[in-house]
């Protein structure tokens, strides 16, 4: 896929954001990695500065700051996530992977000892252009590690499919894309059919430049 970086993120407008760890290196290296990287997704998405989220977080209070983005999916694969997000607040997208991307730097190299930038730049984002834009994208993220051949969406911890496919909300508002499907089986499979659509393009794509 070929994306434009938006100018601005223009609040109540949706936006695939991603980011992969400098040199493609790793920047989950094992499940704790994973687990606080989700949490942040819900820590960070606050008004309030992080240092105040992360002063609140050791007392074991909440903030009272308001949210800055929807979190609509996510992915998170060893060296690059994915996320699909709405803008709610003016900057919030912006606001909110600033803490994102700093807080998991500071996070992983007190963690393993190292110093110096974690990620491959700035994060990369593409805004959604339509509803079938965003439909595509919600499976895009949601099947993430089914199209890179790391596990199947629907059995992979580190993705929001499980989420999707239970009535459970964890951390992803899912009303906007679930609305669009009688249950959550057709959702399912509109998910798998435009998986194996990338998966079969991108081998296709490979063979004819062999």
């Amino acid at each position: 896929m070929s994306y434009t970086k938006p100018e601005s993120f223009i609040t109540g407008e949706y936006y695939h954001i991603y980011n992969r760890g400098v040199e493609k290196r790793k920047i989950f290296d094992n499940e704790s990695d994973y687990k606080r990287f989700r949490s942040s997704l819900r820590d960070f998405n606050s008004t309030d500065p992080a240092w105040k989220i992360e002063w609140a977080k050791e007392k074991g209070e909440i903030t009272e700051g308001e949210a800055l983005v929807e979190v609509i999916a996510y992915c998170f694969n060893s060296n690059h996530y994915h996320l699909l997000l709405k803008q709610v607040r003016n900057d919030g997208v912006s606001d909110f992977m600033r803490k994102i991307g700093t807080g998991h730097t500071m996070y992983f190299n007190k963690k393993y000892d190292r110093s110096g930038v974690l990620f491959q730049g700035k994060f990369k984002s593409v805004h959604v252009k339509n509803n079938n834009h965003l439909l595509y994208l919600s499976a895009y993220v949601n099947c993430n590690s089914e199209i890179h051949k790391i596990a199947k969406a629907e059995e992979y911890k580190w993705c929001s499919f499980g989420e999707y496919l239970s009535l459970d909300k964890i951390l992803c508002n899912k009303e906007i894309i679930l609305s669009q499907f009688r249950d959550t089986e057709e959702y399912k499979n509109f998910c798998k059919e435009n998986a194996l659509e990338i998966m079969e393009r991108r081998e296709f794509e490979k063979s004819s430049l062999e």
